[in-house]
């Protein structure tokens, strides 16, 4: 198990699947907070914003 944390190739592996981790966990937040305050809040605040030009 030493041998392989010392190869390149296993660090950017581990670096690799962490950032999926990330990603996935962001996205999971997003999609959560979208579903809990409905779309409908979400096209309001983007028609809001598009006003504003």
């Amino acid at each position: 198990m030493g041998a392989l944390l010392h190869d390149e190739g296993a660090w950017i592996a581990i670096g690799i699947s962490v950032l999926f981790l990330v990603a996935a966990f962001v996205m999971h937040r997003v999609f959560v907070r979208i579903l809990k305050n409905g779309t409908s809040d979400v096209l309001s605040n983007d028609a809001k914003e598009s006003n504003h030009d």
